[in-house]
């Protein structure tokens, strides 16, 4: 459920953020980063999450950063208490821990976002990230929030596909592409598709590097579906969803009458790495018309390019409808570059994918 609080412009309006470190370094950094644009106005810091409970309370920022180590009250902690009681986008900024259970934990509590810190406390390190922490901040400022965030609604019975439910299918897989907010997202769609789904989806999601075979897994104890982080020569088959891991590129290749995975660095002026771009002008190639595109939930205009090569093969493009988005950037730009065959919400993504397919 969305707070209904109106976010600042994210050009005009100065974004207020409170910093959230154990560290006075990075206190200290992260404010001489953000305060680089105009647009940023740190207008507190706190050391652990008690003391940022209060000054949330008393500064109503309009964003929070936070670590996720620290005494006191964790990160984790602190997301779940101040979403209970007022919703704020909230970036987590940390040297998450080798399994990165907690920066799951703390998207899945209601954080917008992540940014993986250096493990160098250099400042030029830290500095490396700036660009990117001023464009996740901002971003953030526009979110949808919710103060319970969407969540896997255990069916009854297990979903069953039936002879007579696809009637005439066009579509040999379905390719997804998500960033801030996808790990909802995700975690609210994927566990709906039946074991017996008649096609593979592939899915670029933007996280850092680590996360994404966690996540999988995770999705995986959910769903219906096998869901897996794609490997080399993997085989695209029906009932299974491959998620591209971070740092490569997932595409397509045809070994014979089959189709497999290839991950691959390249190509390497993407924005993103994995990139929806990558995936979807793959996924066109390979299928030609029996491609279905899903843009889904996040900032940026990664898909569009892709999605234009999914409509000029033939195939469909999807969106994800403004109401439902944390962040309306990836599929605003399809919609306004006119590849959008149908928008729907979160809520009846999946029966729509059933009708087109």
């Amino acid at each position: 459920m969305s707070d209904g609080s109106a976010a600042p412009d994210r050009v005009t309006s100065i974004i207020r953020v409170l910093v959230v470190d154990d560290s006075a370094y990075v206190r200290k950094m992260m404010t001489q980063m953000l305060t680089r644009s105009p647009f940023v106005d740190v207008v507190g810091t706190a050391r652990d999450g008690a003391e940022a409970l209060e000054l949330a309370s008393a500064l109503r920022p309009d964003v929070i950063t936070c670590d996720l180590n620290m005494p006191e009250m964790n990160g984790v902690a602190f997301v779940r208490q101040q979403m209970a009681t007022r919703p704020v986008p909230i970036v987590i900024i940390s040297v998450a821990s080798p399994s990165g259970e907690q920066v799951l934990a703390a998207l899945e509590a209601g954080a917008v976002d992540f940014l993986q810190k250096p493990t160098a406390l250099a400042t030029d390190r830290l500095l490396e990230v700036a660009d990117e922490l001023v464009a996740k901040v901002k971003a953030a400022a526009g979110a949808k929030l919710w103060r319970v965030p969407p969540q896997v609604v255990p069916a009854e019975a297990p979903v069953r596909l039936t002879p007579g439910t696809i009637v005439a299918r066009r579509t040999d897989v379905v390719v997804i592409g998500v960033s801030t907010g996808g790990p909802q997202a995700l975690k609210a769609l994927i566990p709906k598709f039946p074991a017996d789904f008649p096609v593979a989806i592939a899915m670029v999601l933007n996280m850092p590097v680590g996360y994404t075979e966690l996540y999988a897994r995770k999705l995986n104890e959910l769903s219906q579906l096998r869901v897996k982080e794609a490997e080399e020569g993997d085989l695209i088959e029906a009932g299974s969803a491959y998620l591209a891991p971070a740092g490569r590129h997932l595409s397509f290749r045809k070994r014979g009458t089959s189709v497999v995975a290839h991950l691959d660095i390249r190509p390497l002026d993407t924005a993103h790495r994995p990139a929806v771009d990558v995936l979807f002008q793959s996924a066109a190639d390979c299928y030609g018309a029996r491609v279905m595109g899903v843009v889904m939930t996040g900032m940026g205009a990664d898909g569009r390019e892709g999605a234009a090569w999914i409509k000029a093969r033939g195939g469909q493009m999807l969106t994800e409808a403004e109401q439902s988005c944390v962040v309306y950037g990836m599929p605003r730009s399809v919609v306004e570059a006119g590849l959008s065959d149908t928008s729907t919400s979160l809520e009846t993504m999946f029966d729509v994918i059933l009708e087109r397919l």
